[in-house]
């Protein structure tokens, strides 16, 4: 296994443009998880060292930052519900069935509409009773059907049929009170996105705004891996986090191999970073790097970096070329939900060769290891007051220069909250023992085809290991040949069997993460 690890690389590219995207390509260093593959989680930064150094054009990025007015122009404030926001990567999706989803505490039902071939996005509400549609089905004409009343609803909202309605009375089911709201929706990049808005004016916003384009999610000659998790933390504690490269020697410690400085102050090999803010406005921010690319945050969901490992491509080979993305989706309060996505255009056999749901275990062991710590971090937080958390938080170094970047434009744009409409008073959810806060399979599996299916697979096996296992036994009690290989085969299945039960549960259900042993 040992043979398979990835070493670490220099990653640098020239920026180009495409004609779709607000941003261009850029050039970003890169660590990676340690992995029995090529390296697929990307990180923003490198520690300090002679060879491998992040510049900046000021020492007190990250202090500077923190000075910036928190207020803006009306005329400047970010419009939470005119965007696009992402829902779930379409390889997470049955077509079968409808999904129930939340994204800007909106209750959402996503179902695949097989007459006009594409993904609808719905008001999780039956305008009979308001039943939620998601515990719904799709019926044989391929309408989305109530599983209360049975009232059906075509592609656009419209009711259908009213089973309760006489055949000869009047046509209730053509008034506008029993049609279903429909979110303007689309599909981008393999994954759902919708318009947080019903007003009929707003139908056809595709034609005058599309969801943030990626180019390497484009582009066919790259593999473009990816999954989804519930995380038991708010929005903006998600991309502060996923903006700082300084806390993955610590927090993934054992996870991430980093670049290791010149100087080693500890075991884990933390180290100087320098980063700095360019051009924040409300539509976000980049951060330059002169030597190794930019890292842009895409208001109000995306992470985006884009990098080539090597310095140079050999005559006539392919340049190798890896990015990063991380969706970070507000859901409510304390909730948030993370789609990443690692596209690269090498060694595209690993994804032919190794499951899915493989990769996505190492993930959320990734996860986990900094899940508790920002759970409460995010509760001090609003123990001081949003507003207040440049004086409850001390950043002397231009490490944290992303993430005071990010509160800036929170504050200046957004007033330092997500628009929740009045839907919630701010308050947090109540904290949920550990084992609920890291619980995998209502965060993950469920929602993930993968995984799903590798659970459901792995807990057939472990079902057929104990038959097999006690059939053995049998077959021993009512042979008085080979009865003593029988029991010996009976003891490794039943072993086996107790090896899977453990290996599920650990990485399907609840693994706990302690920093102090590790």
């Amino acid at each position: 296994m040992e043979a398979l690890f990835a070493p670490s690389v220099h990653i640098s590219t020239s920026p180009t443009s495409h004609h779709k995207t607000p941003f261009t390509k850029s050039r970003v260093s890169f660590s990676h998880l340690k992995f029995p593959v090529l390296p697929m989680f990307l990180t923003l930064g490198k520690t300090t060292s002679k060879s491998h150094s992040l510049t900046t054009k000021t020492s007190s990025a990250a202090v500077s930052a923190e000075e910036e007015p928190d207020t803006a122009k009306k005329e400047e404030k970010f419009e939470w519900y005119a965007q696009w926001y992402p829902v779930m990567p379409v390889c997470d999706l049955d077509k079968r069935v409808p999904h129930a989803k939340k994204v800007m505490g909106l209750d959402l039902v996503v179902w695949w509409d097989r007459n006009e071939s594409e993904w609808k996005v719905f008001d999780d509400t039956c305008p009979h009773r308001l039943a939620p549609l998601s515990e719904g089905r799709i019926d044989q004409w391929g309408r989305l059907q109530c599983s209360y009343h049975g009232w059906c609803f075509n592609g656009s909202g419209n009711c259908k049929l009213i089973p309760q309605a006489p055949p000869d009375g009047p046509p209730v089911h053509t008034s506008m009170k029993a049609c279903v709201a429909a979110y303007p929706s689309t599909v981008q990049h393999d994954i759902v996105w919708f318009w947080p808005n019903t007003d009929p004016k707003h139908k056809d916003i595709i034609t005058r705004k599309q969801p943030p384009f990626i180019p390497e999610l484009d582009d066919p000659s790259f593999t473009k891996y990816m999954g989804n998790r519930d995380l038991p933390y708010g929005y903006d504690v998600l991309i502060e986090n996923v903006l700082d490269p300084a806390h993955l020697p610590y927090a993934h410690y054992g996870l991430v191999n980093a670049l290791k400085p010149q100087v080693k102050s500890d075991r884990e090999g933390g180290g100087p970073i320098d980063l700095s803010v360019k051009k924040l406005d409300s539509q976000g921010f980049f951060e330059n790097q002169d030597h190794f690319g930019d890292t842009k945050f895409i208001a109000p969901c995306i992470s985006y970096a884009s990098s080539s490992p090597g310095d140079a491509p050999e005559k006539g080979s392919m340049q190798k070329r890896m990015a990063y993305v991380f969706i970070c989706i507000p859901v409510s309060p304390g909730r948030s939900r993370l789609i990443w996505i690692l596209p690269r255009n090498f060694a595209l056999w690993i994804d032919k060769v190794v499951p899915r749901w493989i990769f996505h275990l190492k993930y959320n062991l990734v996860f986990d290891s900094d899940l508790y710590l920002l759970h409460q971090q995010e509760r001090k937080f609003i123990d001081v007051g949003p507003a207040n958390w440049q004086k409850a938080c001390f950043l002397p170094t231009k490490s944290d220069a992303l993430l005071v970047g990010y509160r800036r434009w929170f504050n200046k744009y957004s007033g330092g909250q997500v628009d929740w409409k009045g839907k919630y008073c701010g308050a947090l959810p109540p904290t949920s023992p550990r084992e609920q806060l890291f619980d995998r399979y209502w965060s993950h599996v469920v929602n993930c085809r993968s995984c799903n299916a590798a659970y459901k697979g792995l807990n057939a096996l472990e079902v057929i290991l104990q038959v097999a296992s006690v059939a053995f036994i049998g077959v021993a009690a009512a042979s008085k040949q080979n009865a003593n290989t029988m029991v010996a085969v009976a003891v490794v299945c039943f072993a086996g069997s107790r090896c899977l039960a453990h290996f599920i549960f650990k990485n399907f259900h609840y693994h706990d993460y302690d920093h102090a042993l590790r």
